[in-house]
């Protein structure tokens, strides 16, 4: 009997044991860092008051910054959307992917474009997905673009979608106002916006899942055209341009198109601050609902802001041209994470990074294993985080072999330390500048410093048969203009 009593005891004891390993586990499951991820489309380097705005109005962001780290060198992976969409959810670059263009584009000039494919592939493991299988919830709002139906969010790791497919602006119904003529998203009341609407289902996903770790992306249609602003606030900004005192020209000239130099757009000044209230909405629950010290906050655009086409609405400078360049208009974004506990308030960085990079440094914040096979041309900012001035990358590259709708044209380009050099394709002309004491790329130094030049024009080509990176080829039907 006694030792029969004995393992009975002994038995009661692994059973407590066992329901305090679990409780544990569910603890621990709990403390896991949950993620915002706010990406902006369209939105310029210069477009918010944090990062040099005096004409649009962000509170919000401005707010977020001063609680975060922001990155004055951060950079989208292409100069269009759907390509630097899927660097964020793959943690590689565009042409790794062979996916170099949004979907679908295709213009034809002195060379034909590179093929590519038109959806972000299945087999990519997603950072969705990567986060979803240690037991996060995951949720998915607004513009998508990476492919057809059945390549939509809740195909690659997202457990709701509101608003996903494969539309790249918000072209159904009325737009940025219900009804929206989207299958992935239910229509509102008569009028409802869409970019709070879009806030409102991710306050309702973080409600609803604040008691476990959760990634809420919030991935704005705005402020891509269509250019429609909410009444209300496009009568402030008619009222604010009319106060403005040109400190300069308006317009000057990229290639064979007009740029804007002057950001006064009353539209698209609507459209800014209405995201920007969006974002306070989501931030404002993450408060009310006591997550603000166990929430990483993500922001981020997902290329330039558009300066030489489709209604010109905004000014890039000091940086040169905008989307659809491979010029830093084109290319630097407004960025910047906060993780509570790492991060120091109103930090700067001024290290290079890119959209690639998120993958690994949101699973390190999230204390799992990194995926160094899949997220293979990322780098974890952690160390950038934690306070360290580098991460000794030695280069970020970019290739982007089509005609953009905003002017551009097919070519590449990479980055090593301050210097920046551009290839482009049509002629193999190229271009250098010293982006430290020239932001605005006008002292083309490719004459001057031919070593330079050779170097990092090497070290491109090297990269891109790495990748093996598709390039255009010779249009025989081009006839040039007269």
């Amino acid at each position: 009997m006694a030792g029969l009593s004995l393992n009975r005891r002994d038995f009661m004891k692994i059973i407590a044991l066992r329901a305090a390993a679990g409780m544990l586990e569910r603890e621990v499951q709990q403390k896991k860092m949950n993620f915002v991820f706010f990406l902006v489309d369209d939105l310029g380097w210069t477009d918010t008051g944090c990062f040099g705005s005096s004409f649009y109005e962000t509170p919000n962001i401005n707010k977020l910054a001063k609680r975060s780290m922001k990155f004055t060198n951060a950079y989208a992976a292409c100069p269009v959307c759907s390509p630097t969409r899927a660097s964020i959810m793959t943690g590689k670059y565009p042409a790794r992917l062979n996916l170099t263009d949004y979907l679908v584009g295709s213009r034809r000039g002195k060379l034909n474009p590179a093929k590519y494919i038109h959806q972000l592939p299945l087999e990519e493991v997603t950072i969705a997905e990567a986060l979803k299988e240690t037991g996060y919830a995951t949720f998915f709002a607004g513009k998508w673009h990476l492919g057809t139906e059945g390549f939509w969010p809740e195909e690659q790791g997202f457990d709701v979608n509101k608003g996903g497919w494969s539309r790249g602006g918000p072209y159904g119904g009325k737009k940025y106002f219900s009804p929206y003529g989207n299958p992935r998203l239910e229509d509102g009341p008569e009028g409802e916006h869409l970019p709070d609407r879009l806030a409102s289902e991710t306050t309702k996903f973080i409600e609803a899942n604040r008691e476990k770790p959760f990634l809420a992306y919030l991935s704005f249609y705005s402020v891509h055209t269509p250019l429609i602003s909410r009444q209300d606030l496009k009568e402030k900004y008619e009222a604010k341009a009319k106060t403005l005192k040109p400190s300069g020209p308006a317009w000057g000239e990229e290639g064979n198109r007009k740029v804007r130099l002057v950001q006064n757009h009353v539209v698209y000044g609507g459209m800014v601050e209405a995201m920007d209230q969006a974002v306070g909405k989501v931030l404002t629950a993450l408060e009310r609902f006591n997550l603000e010290e166990n929430t990483a906050v993500i922001f981020m655009s997902d290329n330039g802001g558009l300066s030489t086409s489709e209604g010109h609405p905004t000014s890039n400078l000091p940086l040169r041209a905008g989307k659809g360049w491979l010029y830093e208009g084109g290319i630097r974004e407004p960025m910047m994470i906060r993780v509570p506990g790492t991060t120091k308030n109103g930090s700067v960085c001024s290290e290079p990074v890119v959209s690639t990079d998120f993958y690994p440094t949101m699973l390190e914040i999230a204390r799992l294993k990194l995926k160094p096979q899949q997220h293979i041309d990322g780098v974890s900012l952690m160390p950038l985080l934690k306070g360290d001035k580098s991460l000794g990358r030695k280069a970020i590259y970019w290739h982007y072999p089509h005609y953009g709708n905003q002017g551009g044209s097919p070519g590449g380009a990479v980055r090593v330390g301050d210097y920046k050099l551009i290839e482009f394709y049509e002629d193999n002309r190229l271009e250098l500048y010293n982006l430290k004491e020239d932001i605005g790329e006008k002292n083309n130094l490719a004459a001057k410093m031919p070593d330079k030049a050779a170097e990092l024009h090497n070290m491109l080509k090297i990269w891109r048969k790495e990748v093996d990176a598709q390039m255009p080829t010779p249009n025989p039907d081009y006839k040039p203009k007269n």
